[in-house]
């Protein structure tokens, strides 16, 4: 049995992809730019600030901090005006529930501190939580493990003790950098075959497959 699980937010926990795309598009729109739906959904998990340098570059743009810090925070914006159309995955609720009280729970999310908090709160799973980190507290963006291991260290857990719960290659990365396992999920925008190569230690389709349980506590749990 494990002693702390870590959940990422975006695609994970929540289908947050269409609210994620739109402000990064409306974010860039002030600016001239425009990308291709696809180009922001692939790197959703490394962190705004991060993805807005990549597009600066891509574009041949001066990457200029003070205007990194200025698309985010329209972007961050924009994300909590559309919080409506966030829905949590089937399952998420459920499975946060039968982990209350019995192991120490985490999220890791490389998006910004307001957005993931104000999602939280109107869908009223802040309390699962004994600790949340955000892109604030970190100062590199996954594949690095930094996240994942100072959210263990908040929970007092050994990396070792710990399962990460994400659905891009980036966190699966990350977790097992961070030596800990990994539980990944095809809810996001990679396929089970591109989760594979990363070699998570189970895939699931959905947060209501029984092999979660099984993988976290040992033995099977009824929802």
């Amino acid at each position: 049995m494990f002693e702390a699980v870590l959940f990422d937010w975006d695609g994970t926990l929540a289908d947050t992809r269409k609210a994620i795309v739109v402000s990064f598009q409306k974010a860039l729109k002030e600016i001239n730019l425009e990308v291709p739906t696809h180009y922001i959904e692939r790197r959703i998990g490394i962190g705004a600030s991060e993805t807005f340098r990549e597009i600066l570059n891509a574009a041949n743009r001066r990457v200029d901090e003070k205007v990194v810090k200025q698309l985010v925070e329209r972007k961050s914006k924009v994300q909590i005006e559309l919080a409506e159309e966030v829905m949590l995955f089937e399952g998420a609720r459920e499975l946060l529930e039968m982990l209350h009280g019995k192991v120490k729970v985490g999220l890791a999310s490389m998006n910004n501190r307001a957005v993931v908090m104000h999602l939280l709160q109107i869908n009223d799973i802040a309390d699962c939580f004994d600790t949340i980190l955000t892109v604030e507290a970190v100062s590199h963006s996954k594949p690095d493990p930094e996240i994942f291991l100072k959210t263990a260290e908040q929970l007092k857990a050994k990396p070792s003790g710990c399962v990460v719960f994400e659905d891009s290659i980036f966190g699966v990365k990350a977790a097992k950098a961070a030596g800990m396992s990994c539980v990944s999920v095809t809810t996001g925008v990679y396929s089970e075959q591109e989760l594979a190569v990363e070699k998570p230690d189970l895939i699931v389709k959905t947060l209501k497959d029984p092999r979660i349980a099984q993988f976290i506590f040992g033995y099977k749990t009824l929802w």
